[in-house]
């Protein structure tokens, strides 16, 4: 027998007694747990174990064997290949020492525990609910988040399997953002109902994936009717009923643990004389009644034997000279590195320890702190291999339970005090069971240094509460974690500094480089681009100035469209609404996107009243997307929430490079959640699913550069300027207010809102009902232009009124290819091609309006239609 049993009577006879709760199963179960009282308004019983460490003193060889057994099974389960690719997960915080145990049992397997302590600038990689805790939120903080993001196995560890719901919450989110094969799913016991027992092969196939379970034994919890209400009835009597029988006694414990081996000793701990035994349930037992506390000193009357005097406490401080830089445990990811490291260095700790015991310590205590369960662990059964005293091993704990004096009960004491680590939920108790009374010589206590605070020294905290019943006290400080992060990224930059978009418009995730020269002639520029001597990301056009008559073109124009773009832009946003979140976080390409979220962001604010959150981030072609950019957005959003946006689709060469670049994000960094689905104005290409129109039509916001998308220049990535932890750059043309019309476009469009509203609702209903599959026939078209006109390059063929726009603005264009009867929305495109010297081409069949052709073998002077200075 383990510790279940006391002289004969199991610690769980309480409990089962007066509730009627039933334990049936294996024949070594009532060994591994005894029961006890929660004062947990959601579940009346605990099972505690007895091989966990956690509640009850142990041997830490024995919890340490039980949980590296189960690793074993664990890598037996999976095969040598498999275990090698196996990560495991433990759940804070009862088990967050059994999950360290688990891996080193599978061998050289990765580590990570859930935890409530949130740590600034470390970003959630997950996290999910513990329905029947008394504190819920679990956290995912690995320092490298790849660490679940791979494909092999996922071990979850857990002290008990009961209802399976924390564990299946758990998979259903990792799931989400981590997909994988197989999950194994590790408990000390399995007490699952017969209800539940089909769970997992039914979720398992409802995700598509293999789950396992590996338990050290399994039975079944059979609860009567109504055992919730009674539990609290019994938890409140009891409590009522030691509050007045202190109070009437006045009575204060004379003994401070085994402070004076020559005293009288109390009775033995959990026996009542003979007069009262088999009279548990009618008087508290002699022990009880000789360290019970006084009423007045205690806010929970029954948490008897929790304060003495305190007459030799003796509290000294050991430097166990904590390797630099080693994790304190599982928190942030443990590695088989990190494992090494521990193994290491374990002998000289723990000779520490043990020289600073007092050579007349006979039974030692090493008592962790709610999460930090491993490392204590670890301390303990190495000190157990050294020392002649006998070492026991438990830790403290957040989670409030009823302690009764009595062998047939599992929580025979408790000392209960404030936290001490700052927890975010706020001040509140915390407890360390089946210590007081136990008769321990001295008591080692090992926290991290987050909880090394004024609290734990305080006369009310922990380290008083454990001299009141021990005659030494140890304290080994470990330091805590906090993984080691680039430098902060700053935030974002926002108009009137950066733009002339006001603030809460757009908040541009870039860096300010307006001060440093980029622009270079466009001939220079197109000729190092195409030579391969740069890319076309490291410099910048020279902003055009339109004359006096393209002007008054943008005017025409968008008097023409505003109210087909407001359309446009209240279809895509509803579409966006409906399928993609009902609180989306946009995220426009600067710039041409950029416009483009703000509309939308201004259409939610004036059909549902929403504020929306407006980004713009950087993509390059070839270069991918601004990784920086999403991990800000990572850190301060959902990913799951995120909406790229832009204007329109040429022939999907963003639509692709996006993909891939999210892609890649994901597989390096293990952050997930962003779909890389661009909503867009206009898909002329066919190539999203979420768009306001597939018409290839003017968007009057392509006919200008900067002074139409707030001043701002196109991106820049050159590694001279951009560094690995910075965000792309771009420019802020102060300089050209006197010729911004950013907000005229805005506004022009917005204003049309109200009179596109019923036709937005019918064409969004249209859309959402109809085929949006991509087609990709522009591209396609594209391929075949490039054939055909001798190009052989797709990048060089740019399709659409928006793209070819950009190239008469931006490139040396070759040609202008126009569908045969285009009307007024080519009409600035030709004034472009007029002033540039270009030869604009009507083509009969087209999928495009037009597209715009830059000569695939260069140099400066070939300007023309005929190629003139074009090396051969």
């Amino acid at each position: 027998m383990i510790n279940a049993v006391n002289n004969g009577v199991w610690s769980g006879s309480w409990v089962a007694e007066r509730l009627g709760v039933e334990l049936v199963g294996d024949d070594e179960l009532t060994d591994l747990l005894g029961l006890a009282l929660r004062r947990n308004p959601k579940r009346a019983h605990l099972l505690v174990s007895n091989v966990l460490g956690k509640h009850v003193p142990q041997s830490p060889s024995v919890v340490y064997g039980y949980g590296f057994a189960l690793g074993r099974r664990v890598r037996e389960l999976l095969g040598a290949e498999e275990a090698g690719e196996a990560v495991v997960l433990g759940y804070a915080e009862t088990a967050t020492g059994l999950g360290h145990s688990v891996a080193d049992g599978v061998g050289l397997a990765p580590y990570l525990h859930s935890t409530r302590r949130p740590v600034p600038g470390v970003a959630a990689a997950g996290g999910f609910e513990e329905s029947h805790s008394h504190a819920t939120s679990h956290l995912l903080l690995p320092e490298d988040p790849a660490l679940l993001a791979g494909d092999g196995p996922l071990v979850l560890v857990d002290d008990e399997f009961s209802t399976g719901n924390t564990v299946l919450n758990t998979v259903r989110d990792l799931h989400e953002r981590y997909p994988r094969r197989r999950y194994v799913v590790v408990a000390l016991v399995d007490m699952r109902s017969a209800s539940d027992v089909g769970r997992l092969e039914s979720f398992g196939r409802e995700i598509g994936a293999r789950v396992d379970l590996v338990a050290a034994a399994s039975g079944r919890v059979l609860l009567p009717e109504g055992v919730l209400e009674k539990g609290r009835e019994l938890v409140a009597r009891h409590e009522e009923g030691a509050s007045s029988s202190a109070a009437e006694r006045g009575l204060v414990a004379p003994r401070g643990g085994a402070a004076n081996r020559n005293s009288p000793a109390p009775p033995k701990r959990g026996v009542a004389p003979t007069h009262l035994q088999g009279a548990r349930g009618c008087v508290e037992s002699a022990a009880t009644a000789a360290w019970a506390r006084p009423a007045t000193d205690n806010p929970h009357p029954a948490d008897n034997r929790t304060r003495q005097t305190r007459p030799h406490g003796n509290i000294t401080r050991v430097e166990l000279n904590w390797p630099r830089g080693l994790p304190d445990g599982g928190r942030h990811g443990f590695t088989p590195g990190h494992r090494a490291r521990l193994e290491a260095a374990l002998p000289a700790m723990s000779a520490r320890l043990a020289e600073a015991l007092p050579p007349t310590a006979h039974r030692v205590l090493v008592l962790g702190f709610e999460e930090l369960m491993y490392t204590p662990l670890r301390l303990a059964r190495e000190l157990e291999q050294v020392v002649d005293a006998e070492v026991r091993y438990s830790t403290t704990t957040r989670s409030p339970v009823l302690a009764v004096d009595d062998p047939g009960y599992a929580i025979r004491s408790r000392i209960t005090f404030p936290a001490h680590d700052d927890p975010a939920d706020g001040p509140g108790e915390r407890y360390a069971y089946n210590v007081a009374g136990a008769g321990f010589d001295a008591v080692v206590a090992v926290v991290d240094s987050a909880a090394d605070t004024p609290r734990l020294h305080a006369p009310d905290g922990l380290l008083a509460r454990l001299a009141d019943h021990t005659p030494h006290v140890l304290l080994a400080v470990i330091p805590s974690y906090v993984p080691e992060r680039p430098a902060m990224l700053p935030e974002p930059l926002r108009g009137p500094a950066f733009s002339s978009y006001p603030p809460d418009e757009v908040g541009w995730l870039l860096q300010d480089l307006s001060d440093v020269t980029l622009e270079a002639p466009t001939e220079e520029r197109e000729e190092a681009i195409q030579s391969g001597g740069a890319h076309y990301a490291e410099s910048l056009p020279v902003e055009y100035q339109p004359s006096e008559q393209y002007q008054e073109l943008f005017q025409a124009a968008l008097e023409t469209t505003a109210a087909r773009l407001a359309q446009a832009v209240g279809a895509v946003t509803e579409i966006v609404l409906t399928e993609r979140s009902p609180r989306p976080v946009l995220v426009s390409l600067a710039r041409a996107g950029t416009p483009v979220g703000v509309l939308m962001r201004r259409w939610a604010r004036f059909r549902h009243g929403l504020e929306l959150p407006h980004y713009a981030v950087s993509i390059v072609r070839g270069r991918g997307i601004d990784a920086n950019a999403l991990r800000w957005l990572a850190a301060h959003h959902d990913p799951r929430d995120v909406v790229f946006v832009d204007g329109w689709t040429g022939k999907g060469a963003i639509t692709r490079e996006l993909a891939d670049a999210v892609r890649e994000f994901e597989e390096s960094e293990g952050i997930t959640g962003f779909d890389p689905e661009i909503a867009v104005l206009a898909d002329p290409g066919s190539c999203v699913r979420t768009f306001g129109t597939r018409d290839d039509f003017l968007i009057p916001s392509a006919c200008l550069n900067s002074t139409v998308s707030g001043l701002i220049s196109r991106t820049v990535l050159r590694a001279d300027l951009v560094g690995p932890h910075d965000f792309h750059g771009a420019k802020f043309y102060r300089e050209l207010a006197g010729a911004d019309v950013s907000s005229d476009f805005l506004d022009a469009v917005a204003a049309r809102f109200p009179e596109v509203a019923e036709s937005v609702d019918a064409q969004a209903k249209e859309l959402l009902s109809g085929d949006r599959e991509p087609t990709w026939e522009g591209w396609a078209a594209v391929e075949r232009i490039s054939e055909e006109y001798g190009i052989h390059d797709v990048n060089l063929v740019k399709p659409g009124v928006g793209e070819t726009t950009r190239v008469l603005l931006r490139r040396v264009p070759w040609k202008i290819l126009a569908r045969a009867g285009a009307g007024a929305d080519l009409d600035h495109v030709r004034l472009l091609a007029e002033q540039r010297g270009v030869p604009v081409e009507e083509v009969a069949e087209l999928p495009y309006t037009c597209m715009g052709l830059i000569h695939p073998r260069f140099t400066r002077g070939a300007t023309g239609a005929d190629g003139t200075a074009v090396n051969v």
